[in-house]
């Protein structure tokens, strides 16, 4: 029996479409993370890129849950003393909606170039219409299905 290892020249990248709407951020986070991984696949190779690509939409319509809405902090460091910079989960959602899934999904994957191009696959769109139609991605059981919310 010899273990199976995926070429990246024989992998084909499908395209799987997301509608954001009333879905939990961190367990939709979590979803699409392994499909951008590949880890949905048996073909799931560490070092090789295996995912698909996913077009996530409505995302001004994602939800948390708890108090999240009011206690969450998105942090970064500008690199200049003093220079630690906080935004509240609102102000964000009201700016860039998109970078918060974003955020929560690249936190995720691998970290350093494999990582990079993974996240590079996920395209997030604010409202129902997005520029992909010809790749035709298609409603993917593992991510729509959460039963959970």
């Amino acid at each position: 029996m010899k273990t199976y290892m995926a070429k990246k020249e024989a992998m084909a990248h499908n395209w799987v479409h997301v509608d954001a709407t009333d879905k939990v951020l961190g367990r939709l986070a979590t979803r699409i993370a392994m499909v951008l991984m590949g880890k949905h696949r048996p073909t799931y190779t560490p070092h090789v890129e295996t995912g698909d690509c996913v077009v996530v939409t409505n995302v001004t319509k994602i939800r948390v849950t708890g108090r999240k809405a009011t206690q969450k902090q998105y942090k970064h460091f500008t690199g200049y003393p003093g220079g630690l910079r906080e935004v509240p989960y609102k102000k964000m959602m009201e700016q860039k909606p998109e970078e918060i899934l974003k955020l929560a999904v690249r936190r995720m994957l691998p970290k350093g170039a494999l990582g990079n191009k993974m996240l590079s696959r996920l395209k997030i769109y604010t409202g129902t219409e997005h520029p992909h139609q010809a790749q035709t991605p298609a409603d993917s059981a593992y991510l729509v299905g959460d039963k959970r919310g």
